[in-house]
């Protein structure tokens, strides 16, 4: 097995601020896990109480994302991953998905929140067969992630780039759409692209709490258009059913029928 954490970037050095509500922890509160502090809980209170319904989307993401993995590995035969804003390890993390259907898989997750950094290592427990690996960079800095995930990946065979829950922190949506150009950019014909993100123009109570919280003193979140989601797949095969509502991919056929939220996410192939 071979894992490991690349060295740390200048964000590294941040102390954890406790002070003020993270986004991060505050997806891991309302999904049940323990990586939170009572700031974190008080403003995932305050938006639960607003919109009880963003649970079902911290949910419903985390399902798009495994269902997601799954396709990949299983169908489109992919072996290799690069997560980028991964957030706080909670259950079924992407290389968990992968190495169980391959155990070969090669995953590379990438955040830069001190939190995150903190608890790196429980991302790194691969497959005897397999890898996994964490960098320390930016979403806004796409040259040293391709460089430092080049280290465990090969870049000249089909990578997925996964990017969940994360373009919504860049605040231009132009901004945006250049760095997933320019992950893309760098990966072969093969290499898939895996994109979800809070959507605007669905659910006016969503976007109400959104709102409240990006004026709370916490990093904004700014939720996109269906059609701003899209547009991070143009030049791209949309897999079916294309660009929907999280819970409406692929849905597990044994479970219930699923209702759409205010989330949407698609997958695409490099032609």
């Amino acid at each position: 097995m071979t894992d490991h954490v690349t060295t740390p970037g200048p964000e590294a050095h941040q102390e954890i601020d406790t002070s003020v509500p993270h986004s991060a922890r505050i997806w891991n509160y309302w999904l049940g896990g323990k990586d939170n502090y009572p700031v974190d809980r008080e403003a995932g209170d305050a938006y639960t109480a607003v919109f009880p319904g963003i649970v079902t989307i911290a949910r419903g993401s985390r399902a798009f994302l495994r269902r997601n993995i799954t396709y990949l590995v299983a169908e489109a035969g992919i072996r290799q991953f690069l997560d980028v804003g991964t957030g706080l390890p909670t259950a079924d993390n992407t290389h968990e998905v992968a190495q169980r259907i391959a155990p070969e898989s090669r995953i590379v997750y990438v955040d830069n929140d001190p939190l995150v950094i903190a608890h790196a290592r429980d991302l790194l427990h691969s497959t005897p067969e397999g890898v996994t690996a964490f960098v320390d960079a930016d979403v806004l800095d796409p040259e040293r992630i391709l460089a430092a995930a080049a280290e465990t990946l090969d870049l000249t065979r089909p990578t997925a780039l996964v990017l969940s829950n994360i373009l919504g922190h860049v605040a231009d949506h132009d901004q945006a759409r250049s760095i997933v150009t320019r992950l893309m950019d760098a990966l072969p014909s093969g290499s898939h692209l895996s994109i979800n993100d809070g959507s605007r123009g669905i659910d006016p109570v969503f976007e109400q709490a959104q709102d409240a919280y990006n004026e709370s003193g916490a990093v904004p979140y700014n939720l996109r258009t269906v059609d701003e989601i899209t547009a991070y797949f143009d030049g791209l095969d949309l897999i079916e059913p294309g660009v929907v509502s999280v819970p409406l991919w692929r849905p597990d056929p044994a479970s219930a029928t699923p209702e759409p939220v205010g989330e949407h996410g698609g997958l695409a192939r490099k032609p």
